[in-house]
This record gives structure tokens, C-alpha cells and sequence, in this order.
């Protein structure tokens, strides 16, 4: 029997997996293909988007949005269940993308390609790993562990251990394949800077390739690294544990009121990435006069707004995620407005 390549996408929060994926199924070229897009928190926003953008690629059905946390610890609850199902489809697929939330391991779903009912019928042709150049720049994320040692041996306030740093490690560790995404809004050199210590980080023989939001799908299928095999060489910062927690990260679901502009929406979004803690704020919101909700999408200092499609329903509503104890209350006076 053939097995069905699976491509796992992952990367941090904001870094660009959900533009590249709806980018791979305009251009499918006839292959038909299957999406599982996972959620952190309880409410969905990238399945909605990429639905807009795949009738070439899916057939219904062909899009499953888990939104029950990240799908490394619901493997044995979401995964394997909605794996089966895909698999099993009368028409066969031609290949199966997973979008893993920006916070998960990817580890753990990479063992889950060893349960009984997945194993004969599916392989991981590769793990894409999204690295958004724009955020390691302005110093979001770090690559540099001397930097950051030196940081907290000079402010012992810091946290020894940095809860974006240990999944940013484990989303490298895992990689076939490492996208650098944003790459036009960052300077030549500090591109040359980025790559050079993003090779340290990755396995040997790991390819680097520049994207500014678009790649031929040739470039992410066809991989053939059989990562399911290649478990011992993939270990980050958890290692072989297998059991984790997310109890560093929350989300908040915002139902903001009308905005008089797009810029007033635009400032309500700022307001809260510039709250302490914050991480990423992405969803539907409704501006005054006009018939389509505008899209959100924050992360660091950067805003970036859209109309939905005409005709597309959305709930209009706000996910935020932040680190652990960010002010959720004062998060959602901003957004309200």
C-alpha cells in the first residue's frame, strides 16, 4: 500500500505557516490534498482563512481545524482520529498538510506516525519549519544562546528557562526544511546574520530558503524524509519526554466592538501587542460603514489589516496569546474599545 506524504508545518506564533499554506493550495496543480489546522485556545481563525483559498486543492470535508489545544497533547483525543478519517476517504489523497499551532512540539505528533492506524497508511514527507526573519531581528526570538546567557547572568530577574526559546528549539530540531519568512522586511546583512546562526541551530544538511510569503509547492512536497524514522536526531529542548504542558501560554477570546476606522482598529490592536506578556493577536473585527469584516493579524510591533472576501461568513471575534499572566483584563479594554 502507498503511504500518504505528510507535510507538518510548523513555527512560532505569527511567523507565516497559515500565508505559505494557503499559498502550497492555489498552486496544487490538480493534487489533491487534505489540511489539518490546529488552534491554540478554544476559537478557530486559520482554517476559516484557508478554506477561501482551497478549492483547487480539497474537496469538502478535506479541512479539519482542531481547536482543542495544541495537537502535540491531544494527540491520542484529535490526531490519530482525524488522521484515520482522511485516510480513509473513498477518493484517495494525494498528500495531507498538518498546520501545527505556532506553540507545539513537533515531536510528539511525529511519534504518533508509529500508532497502528496510521503507520501502513501515512509517512511525514518533511517538517517546514517557518522562521520569521523579521521577529529574530528585532530580537523576539532569539538564535544566539550566548546573548541570551549573558542576558540573564546580567538580570538574574530573567527566567532561566524562556518558554519561547524551548519551542522555538524544538521546531528547528525537528526541521527537513527551514522557511525564512519576511525576509523582504529585513536588511541583506541581517539575512546573511539570521542564516548563519540558524545553521548552527539546525541539523546538518537542513536547506534555508528565503520566502516572502509565496513557494513553488515543489519546494515543501516531495521531501521524502521519512521523519517518522528519524526521531533519535530530532530531539530539542524536551527530548524524548512524552508528556508536556502548555502552562506557560494562555489565550483570551475578544469580541471587540465596532471600530469608526480601520486605523482606529489598527491602534486597539497595537495597544494590546504593546501590553506586557502579549504574543499575538489574530481574528475578525467589524469597522464602521463597511459590509466585510476586516482581517487581523498582529504580531510584535506589526499590524497588518484586510477585508474578507465578500460573502464569506466569519465569527468577528479576537484571539490573543500571550505568555502566562499577561493582563487579560486590560487586553480586552483595548480591543473592546
Amino acid at each position: 500500500m502507498t503511504r500518504v506524504p505528510v507535510t507538518v508545518l510548523t513555527g512560532f506564533l505569527g511567523a507565516g505557516k497559515t500565508t505559505l499554506l494557503r499559498s502550497l493550495l492555489t498552486q496544487a496543480d490538480g493534487r489533491r490534498i487534505a489540511v489539518i489546522v490546529n488552534e491554540f485556545g478554544d476559537a478557530g481563525f486559520d482554517g476559516g482563512l484557508i478554506e477561501e483559498c482551497a478549492a483547487k486543492a480539497c474537496a469538502p470535508g478535506d479541512i479539519v481545524e482542531l481547536t482543542n489545544g495544541c495537537i502535540c497533547c491531544t494527540v491520542a483525543d484529535d490526531f490519530v482520529p482525524t488522521m484515520d478519517k482522511l485516510l480513509s476517504r473513498a477518493t484517495p489523497l494525494d498528500a495531507i498538510v498538518i498546520e501545527t499551532s505556532g506553540l507545539a512540539l513537533p515531536q510528539p505528533l511525529l511519534k504518533a506516525f508509529a500508532w497502528p492506524a496510521v503507520r501502513t497508511r501515512a509517512t511525514v514527507d518533511g517538517v517546514v519549519t517557518v522562521v520569521d526573519a523579521l521577529a529574530l531581528s528585532e530580537g523576539r526570538v532569539s538564535l544566539d544562546e550566548d546573548a541570551v546567557s549573558q542576558q540573564r547572568a546580567a538580570d538574574p530577574s530573567l527566567d532561566h528557562d524562556d518558554p519561547i526559546e524551548e519551542v522555538f528549539e524544538d521546531q528547528l530540531a525537528c526541521a527537513d526544511l527551514a522557511v525564512l519568512s519576511k525576509s523582504d522586511l529585513v536588511s541583506p546583512q541581517h539575512l546573511a546574520d539570521i542564516e548563519t546562526q540558524l545553521k548552527k541551530a539546525l541539523r546538518p544538511g537542513v536547506t534555508i530558503v528565503r520566502a516572502q510569503g509565496t513557494l513553488a509547492p515543489q519546494v515543501l512536497i516531495g521531501l521524502a524524509s521519512v521523519a517518522e524514522d528519524d526521531l533519535a536526531a530530532r530531539q530539542g529542548h524536551h527530548g524524548e519526554e512524552e508528556e508536556h504542558d502548555h502552562d506557560d501560554f494562555n489565550s483570551i477570546v475578544v469580541t471587540p466592538s465596532t471600530a469608526g476606522s480601520i486605523e482606529a482598529m489598527r491602534a486597539r490592536v497595537g495597544d494590546a501587542l504593546g501590553l506586557a506578556g502579549v504574543l499575538r493577536v489574530k481574528g475578525h473585527a467589524r469597522i464602521d460603514g463597511k459590509a466585510a469584516p476586516v482581517v487581523v493579524q498582529g504580531v510584535g510591533g506589526r499590524v497588518d489589516l484586510s477585508f474578507a472576501r465578500p460573502g464569506v461568513s466569519q465569527a468577528e471575534h479576537l484571539v490573543v496569546i500571550g505568555l502566562k499572566g499577561f493582563d487579560e483584563a486590560a487586553a480586552r479594554r483595548v480591543l473592546v474599545g
